[in-house]
């Protein structure tokens, strides 16, 4: 039995059929006898939907407010997707940032993880739940919600296996690993089936989308081996390590 921390990004749980892909997925991995928890980001163009929102009622808002509104969106994702699996007959529970103890400092949209209390998290891991987590948000000491700026799932999930000591992190996303180049751009990039920490590191510093800097960084320092995947195809991607 593994303990595995699965994320998945905006595209792969953009719509209702998407949604239900992605818990069939979640379904199979624990029926292979693994504790899983699955960390989600909002569907689609949420986030950008909502900031524009904002912009229509103040142009200026406080960043709290900003940040308990935009934390809404990956609350949404895990509802549903929650919803999904225990419609295949699997128990699963859904978990905002304050409810999986994700406790930041106080710098509204940029907060820095501090660190996690996980007693809840393996408490529903023990009674043989599936835990699926709204990245992208924490709270303050004083209860305030948090936003981790952008890309900052993928650092909810890195930070959650971390915590746990999972013995993997998949990163599921809209291609299948990291390449030598932008598949969409350049027909001919090869996929990488294995890559450093340090690597990754200046591929994400130098502006590659597949994974955020800060994700790598806490991979790194607590040796969190990473596997970027895709949402849509069943084959290996690239193992950061």
């Amino acid at each position: 039995m593994a303990l595995i921390v699965q994320k998945y990004g905006g595209s792969s749980v953009a719509t209702p059929q998407r949604i239900k892909k992605i818990a069939e997925r979640v379904v199979k991995t624990k029926k292979e006898n693994h504790k899983l928890v699955v960390v989600v980001s909002a569907m689609g163009d949420t986030t950008d939907n909502l900031i524009k929102l904002m912009e229509k009622i103040n142009p200026d808002p406080p960043k709290r407010e900003l940040d308990l509104l935009l934390s809404t969106g990956e609350v949404v994702s895990a509802a549903l997707l929650a919803a999904a699996i225990s419609a295949k007959d699997e128990k699963a529970v859904a978990f905002t940032a304050y409810q999986g103890g994700i406790i930041t400092d106080e710098i509204h949209t940029k907060a820095r993880i501090q660190r996690i209390n996980t007693r809840k998290i393996l408490e529903e891991l023990n009674r043989g739940n599936i835990l699926v987590i709204a990245g992208f948000q924490g709270v303050t000491p004083n209860d305030a919600i948090t936003t981790l700026g952008r890309g900052g799932s993928d650092t909810t999930a890195v930070a959650v296996a971390a915590a746990l000591k999972a013995d993997i992190c998949e990163i599921y996303t809209d291609v299948e690993g990291v390449f030598t180049a932008d598949p969409r751009i350049v027909p001919q990039a090869r996929k990488l089936k294995k890559i450093s920490y340090d690597e990754m590191l200046e591929l994400a510093s130098l502006g590659t989308k597949v994974l955020h800097l800060r994700a790598v960084e806490i991979a790194k320092k607590f040796k969190v081996p990473l596997h970027i995947r895709s949402s849509f195809t069943d084959r290996e991607g690239t193992l950061i390590c």
